[in-house]
């Protein structure tokens, strides 16, 4: 299938620091592009061929000052905390993006653009609200609160900033929902989830990195905010198998993320079209072999 002309990405010399999965869908794409492209990691081994690995913890500013290449032109940062509590939160998205940042205002010149991954963590809404760019953030919890706390590090430079605010990624290797119908188990009802597919995370974001889309908060989520029970539903009649019981509220393996409902009005009019509007077209090219 052709790329559509939103997800051609920067070109010039591009960092992406954390390159794990999403980073390095994502800058094999930008390389097959014509960027040159350069993957940070404590172990940047096996890389996809197209990115230049570099060996650095964004922990320590001083290895990182020696690793990372001047004449940047776009940084993206992926990142995953080492544990899930407030100390790794901070230490992954506040902490190292604030030593990656120093390291990027040092150079004789500052990269145009860096673009964070973030998530719908942010909002702190509970009941089944809309939510978009300019709604209020007031997370309950330490995720959402350092993610903010990085979110403002990303757009307070000398760069255009972006914040790309991500709902639930599923896709290839993420199937949890798939494997969750297949053993019958039940699915939680009543509260509203937002996703969207690992391709157009990778696509969404190749967009979010071209200098002539405006930098700020998107809020990257697809076309249809649905409760657990909606979306398995549509698994199960896809698989061919019975409906999933209903649970309890909290039986579905959902992680106190409240409920509400994302808008991505602005990606959209920003120039970003979707590969899988919605679930229905994503877990269908799941189940068929075809994403």
């Amino acid at each position: 299938m052709a790329e559509e002309p939103s997800d051609l990405g920067p070109r010039g010399r591009v960092l992406i620091a954390g390159c794990g999965r999403i980073g390095q869908a994502l800058g094999s794409r930008l390389a097959a592009g014509g960027a040159e492209v350069f993957g940070l990691r404590r172990q940047p081994e096996g890389l996809p061929e197209g990115i230049t690995p570099i060996a650095a913890d964004l922990e320590n500013p001083a290895k990182l000052a020696e690793a990372v290449p001047t004449g940047l032109d776009t940084v993206y940062y992926i990142v995953t905390p080492g544990s899930y509590d407030d100390d790794g939160y901070r230490r992954a998205f506040v902490d190292g993006l604030h030593n990656l940042a120093g390291v990027l205002r040092r150079h004789p010149a500052a990269p145009r653009r860096l673009v964070f991954v973030s998530s719908t963590a942010v909002y702190g809404q509970q009941a089944d609200e809309w939510i978009d760019e300019d709604s209020p953030t007031e997370p309950g919890r330490f995720s959402g609160q350092r993610l903010l706390e990085a979110e403002a590090i990303a757009l307070a430079g000398p760069w255009a900033g972006v914040a790309a605010r991500y709902g639930g990624i599923y896709g290839s290797g993420r199937d949890f929902l798939i494997r969750k119908v297949e053993a019958g188990e039940p699915c939680q009802e009543g509260q509203y989830t937002n996703r969207i597919h690992s391709e157009d995370v990778v696509g969404s974001l190749a967009h979010l990195g071209r200098d002539d889309v405006p930098g700020g908060v998107y809020l990257g989520v697809d076309d249809a905010p649905s409760t657990q029970c909606e979306v398995m539903d549509g698994i199960a009649e896809l698989l061919g198998v019975p409906q999933p019981p209903r649970g309890e509220p909290g039986s579905g393996g959902m992680r106190g993320v409240g409920s509400k409902r994302g808008s991505n009005r602005k990606l959209k009019a920003s120039g970003y079209r979707f590969r899988y509007p919605t679930f229905r077209e994503g877990y269908a090219a799941l189940i068929g072999g075809g994403a």
